[in-house]
């Protein structure tokens, strides 16, 4: 079973449950797929080790062949290729690797290679029973959606896998959860969780995904973010209180059913009520 835990906004405490869900169940993948910021290893401390880096192709223009007619810069979308009097300007962070530009060339003028985007690294604790991965986009590149898709290809389908996504609802939201069993939608009760939950849950329907709202820091703000769950039928799995040892717990970067253990059958009862009811093989 695959389940993504997500958010419409940051802030709302989705790694943390991530974190504390895998913790409690054990014999589990762990995958952290907010590539600009993973941060679940900051509550792990596991020594991590690079697995591999992801990768994609650009464009390489050889000069001699190229007759200067543009036709790879009118094809490209994303302004990546520039053609200038002289010569063609590449703008290789711009490439998405679609390959139209090497297609469209009448001097086959244009090959591609290969360049870095980020990294992909894994750790193992016996004492956990998790196995963290963790993927990491280069500082100053902006395609998040190819390094989340590489990462979860280290999915074993044969165990359980728990998916920390980025926050909110664009690309890298999107192919964090696409293939997912189950979405766990993290939210607080204040007017910008609910605001954002409700985009959130705009784009899991459209995906067609089963899912349920967990309300993190229960107490605070009001109750809206019930009611909305109410009028739209949307199942509330848990609410965490907004209780003083918790936030110490987390200030210091410890998970905190690993201090609360009451906490960590509330955890696996909330995933047996998943299984139950969307008869997963669990």
């Amino acid at each position: 079973m695959k389940i993504a835990i997500a958010s419409g906004k940051g802030g709302t405490g989705k790694t943390t449950v991530a974190v504390n869900l895998a913790l409690s169940l054990g014999n589990t993948q762990l995958l952290d797929c907010d590539v600009e910021e993973p941060n679940c290893n900051l509550f792990l401390g596991f020594d991590l080790e690079k697995q591999e880096d992801v990768t994609t192709t650009v464009p390489l223009v050889d000069s001699e062949k190229c007759s200067l007619c543009g036709k790879c810069a009118e094809f490209c979308q994303y302004n990546a290729i520039a053609k200038l009097s002289d010569s063609i300007m590449l703008f290789p962070k711009l490439c998405h690797g679609c390959g139209g530009c090497v297609l469209v060339c009448p001097e086959k003028a244009i090959t591609e290679k290969k360049r870095s985007i980020g990294i992909i690294e894994k750790g193992t604790n016996e004492q956990f029973n998790i196995e963290l991965l963790q993927a990491t986009l280069n500082i100053g590149e902006v395609m998040a959606s190819p390094v989340i898709r590489q990462l979860q290809t280290h999915m074993d389908e044969s165990t359980l896998a728990v998916i920390d996504s980025p926050p909110g609802t664009a690309c890298s939201f999107i192919a964090s959860v696409a293939d997912m069993d189950y979405c766990m939608l993290v939210t607080e009760p204040t007017p910008f969780g609910l605001n954002d939950l409700v985009l959130a849950v705009d784009v899991i329907r459209q995906l067609d995904i089963p899912f349920g709202v967990i309300i993190n820091r229960h107490g605070i703000g009001d109750n809206k973010v019930e009611e909305y769950c109410r009028v739209e039928n949307i199942p509330i799995l848990m609410k965490i209180p907004y209780i003083r040892e918790i936030a110490v717990l987390y200030s210091k970067g410890i998970p905190f059913v690993e201090h609360m253990p009451a906490w960590k059958e509330n955890f696996r009862e909330m995933y047996r009520d998943i299984c139950e009811r969307g008869s997963y093989q669990c």
